[in-house]
């Protein structure tokens, strides 16, 4: 699953190598975090946050539990 969030971000970002995602297991199930360069972390959440709730969406339809995404 992580390799799917990074896919999407980096597809999304003008700093590819920059992208960093991290995972940790929380209450709720698994939480992905985004780090991407401070000029990317705009085209990350997007217009009132489309972009970044695309991501959720897709990474939620893979995943057998419950995951969230948060943009650090």
């Amino acid at each position: 699953m992580k390799d799917l969030v990074e896919y999407l971000v980096k597809a999304v970002v003008d700093h590819p190598g920059s992208v960093r995602v991290d995972e940790r297991r929380g209450k709720e199930g698994w939480v992905y975090y985004i780090e991407t360069h401070p000029q990317d972390k705009g085209r990350v959440i997007g217009r009132q946050g489309r972009v970044i709730e695309a991501i959720r969406v897709v990474v939620r339809s893979f995943a057998k539990g419950r995951v969230n995404v948060e943009v650090r």
